[in-house]
């Protein structure tokens, strides 16, 4: 059997998703036999490559670079899945869509700042004047909630895409855990 390409990366968010991936402890070795995880933050790829059969994307859409990123993906990628409750519903970075994005670099970057006070525009991506979850920009095929996901269900969601089965964890997680 030809492995599956498998992608993971995350946009804005904590990385707790990425946490969970890695909680499938010796199934991550299972895993393995069926699938090549050609990029990630877990491994040394720089470029994402063409024809990824299934990625799994953390974090909302919150800058620019994020939006391209993703735009992009979605053109390679066969099945794209919002992997945690940052990608499903915005959820935490979606916190800061109730102000303005000047007010909210002006909070962080000049009234937080007790040492040279400035606001960067050369080190960080532009935002986005709101964090959206990933169905928002692209068309997304599957789902997975949780803050973070447990890892049985990320488990089961992989092993499912990759064996063409339809997944449903409806009764397996929801918001928030």
């Amino acid at each position: 059997m030809t492995k599956l390409k498998l992608a993971t990366l995350w946009f804005d968010g904590c990385s707790g998703c990425h946490m969970s991936f890695l909680d499938m402890d010796e199934r991550l070795i299972e895993l393995n036999d069926l699938v090549d995880v050609v990029y990630s933050p877990l491994v040394d790829q720089h470029t994402f490559p063409d024809n990824v059969d299934i990625t799994l994307i953390e974090g909302a859409v919150g800058t620019v670079e994020d939006r391209e990123n993703l735009e992009m993906i979605r053109r390679k990628t066969k099945t794209l899945v919002a992997f945690g409750d940052c990608a499903v519903t915005a959820n935490v970075p979606g916190m800061r869509n109730a102000f303005k994005v000047e007010d909210v670099l002006d909070q962080v970057y000049i009234q937080q700042s007790d040492l040279n006070p400035l606001i960067p525009d050369q080190v960080i991506p532009r935002l986005e004047k709101k964090a959206v979850p990933l169905h928002h920009v692209v068309t997304v095929d599957h789902f997975i909630p949780g803050c973070p996901p447990h890892a049985d269900v990320i488990y089961k969601t992989i092993i499912g895409l990759v064996k063409g089965e339809k997944v449903n964890i409806s009764h397996d997680t929801h918001f928030g855990a």
